[in-house]
Protein backbone atom coordinates (compact mmCIF):
# COMPACT_ATOMS: atom_id res chain seq x y z
CA UNK A 1 0.00 0.00 0.00
CA UNK A 2 1.02 3.27 -0.49
CA UNK A 3 0.18 6.67 1.09
CA UNK A 4 -2.26 8.86 -0.48
CA UNK A 5 -2.87 12.97 0.40
CA UNK A 6 -5.18 14.98 -1.66
CA UNK A 7 -5.13 18.36 -2.07
CA UNK A 8 -6.66 21.46 -4.43
CA UNK A 9 -10.20 21.58 -2.57
CA UNK A 10 -12.15 24.40 -2.19
CA UNK A 11 -15.12 26.98 -2.99
CA UNK A 12 -16.04 27.52 -6.40
CA UNK A 13 -18.62 28.97 -8.71
CA UNK A 14 -21.07 26.91 -10.50
CA UNK A 15 -19.14 26.67 -14.20
CA UNK A 16 -15.75 27.23 -12.68
CA UNK A 17 -12.62 25.01 -12.80
CA UNK A 18 -10.57 23.13 -9.79
CA UNK A 19 -8.07 20.86 -10.20
CA UNK A 20 -7.35 18.36 -7.21
CA UNK A 21 -4.46 16.91 -6.56
CA UNK A 22 -2.54 13.92 -5.23
CA UNK A 23 0.18 12.54 -3.59
CA UNK A 24 1.80 9.25 -3.16
CA UNK A 25 4.21 8.35 -1.05
CA UNK A 26 5.61 5.47 -3.63
CA UNK A 27 5.46 5.06 -6.82
CA UNK A 28 2.10 5.50 -8.98
CA UNK A 29 3.67 3.58 -11.79
CA UNK A 30 3.92 0.02 -9.94
CA UNK A 31 -0.25 0.43 -9.33
CA UNK A 32 -2.79 -1.31 -11.60
CA UNK A 33 -4.95 1.71 -11.69
CA UNK A 34 -5.79 5.28 -9.60
CA UNK A 35 -8.95 6.36 -9.53
CA UNK A 36 -11.22 9.78 -8.13
CA UNK A 37 -14.35 9.04 -5.94
CA UNK A 38 -16.67 11.32 -4.03
CA UNK A 39 -18.68 11.45 -1.26
CA UNK A 40 -21.38 14.08 -1.08
CA UNK A 41 -23.81 14.35 2.77
CA UNK A 42 -26.03 11.19 3.41
CA UNK A 43 -24.80 9.44 0.01
CA UNK A 44 -22.75 6.40 -0.77
CA UNK A 45 -19.04 6.94 -1.67
CA UNK A 46 -19.76 7.26 -5.69
CA UNK A 47 -16.80 6.39 -8.24
CA UNK A 48 -15.63 9.50 -10.36
CA UNK A 49 -12.93 8.58 -12.94
CA UNK A 50 -9.94 5.41 -13.31
CA UNK A 51 -6.57 6.04 -15.05
CA UNK A 52 -4.94 2.47 -15.65
CA UNK A 53 -0.96 1.52 -15.83
CA UNK A 54 -1.71 1.57 -19.32
CA UNK A 55 -3.16 4.88 -19.82
CA UNK A 56 -6.39 3.70 -20.12
CA UNK A 57 -9.22 6.31 -18.61
CA UNK A 58 -12.65 5.83 -18.02
CA UNK A 59 -15.24 8.18 -16.13
CA UNK A 60 -18.60 8.26 -14.42
CA UNK A 61 -21.62 9.42 -17.06
CA UNK A 62 -22.01 12.48 -14.62
CA UNK A 63 -18.77 13.75 -15.27
CA UNK A 64 -17.72 13.34 -18.92
CA UNK A 65 -16.46 15.97 -21.11
CA UNK A 66 -16.32 18.24 -17.84
CA UNK A 67 -13.50 16.43 -16.19
CA UNK A 68 -9.97 14.86 -16.78
CA UNK A 69 -8.09 12.44 -15.10
CA UNK A 70 -4.52 12.28 -15.88
CA UNK A 71 -0.79 11.59 -13.95
CA UNK A 72 2.73 12.34 -13.87
CA UNK A 73 4.75 9.68 -12.69
CA UNK A 74 7.98 11.04 -12.18
CA UNK A 75 6.86 13.59 -9.69
CA UNK A 76 3.77 10.26 -8.05
CA UNK A 77 0.95 12.89 -8.30
CA UNK A 78 -2.48 12.06 -10.11
CA UNK A 79 -4.24 14.66 -10.66
CA UNK A 80 -8.19 15.56 -11.81
CA UNK A 81 -8.91 18.43 -13.40
CA UNK A 82 -12.72 19.75 -13.08
CA UNK A 83 -14.27 22.21 -15.46
CA UNK A 84 -17.44 23.58 -16.05
CA UNK A 85 -18.76 22.55 -12.23
CA UNK A 86 -22.43 22.49 -11.41
CA UNK A 87 -23.69 21.76 -7.71
CA UNK A 88 -24.48 18.72 -7.72
CA UNK A 89 -20.52 18.29 -7.89
CA UNK A 90 -20.06 18.85 -4.26
CA UNK A 91 -18.48 16.26 -2.49
CA UNK A 92 -15.38 15.36 -0.56
CA UNK A 93 -12.92 13.89 -3.38
CA UNK A 94 -11.04 10.73 -2.52
CA UNK A 95 -7.73 9.59 -4.39
CA UNK A 96 -7.47 5.92 -4.08
CA UNK A 97 -4.54 3.14 -5.43
CA UNK A 98 -5.25 -0.56 -6.34
CA UNK A 99 -2.22 -2.89 -6.79
CA UNK A 100 -3.88 -5.73 -9.11
CA UNK A 101 -7.15 -5.49 -11.28
CA UNK A 102 -8.60 -8.53 -9.21
CA UNK A 103 -7.89 -6.66 -5.89
CA UNK A 104 -10.22 -4.38 -4.58
CA UNK A 105 -8.87 -0.66 -4.09
CA UNK A 106 -6.57 -1.01 -0.93
CA UNK A 107 -5.14 2.59 -0.46
CA UNK A 108 -7.46 5.68 0.09
CA UNK A 109 -6.39 9.31 0.94
CA UNK A 110 -8.17 11.26 3.11
CA UNK A 111 -10.80 13.89 0.76
CA UNK A 112 -10.27 16.85 -0.06
CA UNK A 113 -13.66 19.10 0.21
CA UNK A 114 -14.98 20.72 -3.27
CA UNK A 115 -17.68 23.17 -2.60
CA UNK A 116 -19.79 24.68 -5.87
CA UNK A 117 -22.26 27.46 -5.11
CA UNK A 118 -24.68 27.95 -7.18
Amino acid sequence: QVQLVESGGGLVPAGGSLTLSCAASGSISSLNAMAWYRQAPGKQREFVAIITRSGYTNYADSVKGRFTVSRDNAKNTLFLLMNSLKPEDTAVYYCAGRSAVTISYDSWGQGTQVTVSS
